[in-house]
């Protein structure tokens, strides 16, 4: 097993009963999400660790070998043209390790939820589906499905019904909308259960996104 991820950690409460592993974005860290936790509302009663690891710093060939947290490389504008195979992988591992960690600490993987914002969310799904046990949900932010034509061959029939959070901005000059909506036809295609919207901003988030989010992790985050 890799050395685990460094993370950001908050607790709504004592004892969790459930986590939701949050994954940040291509040059941001585990902070970059950190503020959402209060203005998700979730009840009080219902006592969740947000674990936002930190990716690995590596440089990414797009931005001119710059050296940054990612979670893997990014070759062409388009995404998909070019893809990082082993960096995905390389991760999907990391994120894994993660999922087992909250194990250990006496949360099942039922109980957790998967989340992300731009490669966050390709690496959300790229691990959500090929994971061998079934998660509470899956989260993802304006990014879009990673190693696309490989998806039917290697997805695991554990997540096959798990409860997916798709949301994109229309105006998203980084993850084109037409990417993410490539990516909700394939999931749909082989039969995902998407909660689908898109909103009028950038590659960013915005107050009724939190607020349909809200919603979907109170219909999930329940005994």
């Amino acid at each position: 097993m890799n050395p685990l991820l460094e993370c950001i950690e908050i607790e709504t409460a004592p004892n969790p009963e459930f986590s939701v592993i949050w994954l940040h974005g291509l040059g941001a860290d585990g902070n970059d999400f950190a503020p959402i936790v209060p203005e998700l509302g979730l009840p009080r009663t219902t006592a969740v660790r947000f674990v936002f690891p930190h990716a690995p710093v590596q440089a990414v060939t797009i931005n001119g070998g710059m050296a940054m947290r990612s979670w893997y490389d990014i070759y062409v504008a388009d995404l998909v043209r070019h893809e990082d195979e082993s960096g995905l992988r390389a991760s999907q591992l990391a994120v894994q390790d993660l999922i087992a960690r909250e194990n250990a600490r006496d949360i099942p993987t039922e109980r957790i939820v998967l989340a992300g914002f731009s490669q966050g969310c390709a690496m959300t799904l790229q691990t959500g589906l090929r994971l061998e046990e079934s998660l509470a949900g899956m989260v993802c932010l304006s990014g879009y499905l990673p190693l696309a034509d490989k998806s039917e061959k290697e997805r695991h029939k554990a997540n096959q019904d798990t409860p997916i959070f798709m949301a994109h901005g229309t105006h998203d000059p980084v993850v084109p909308l037409a990417r993410a909506e490539d990516s909700k036809q394939v999931l749909s295609e082989l039969g995902y259960n998407i909660e689908w919207h898109t909103y009028p901003m950038p590659h960013a988030v915005c107050a009724d996104e939190i607020a349909d989010l809200s919603a979907f992790l109170k219909k999930i985050l329940v005994k």
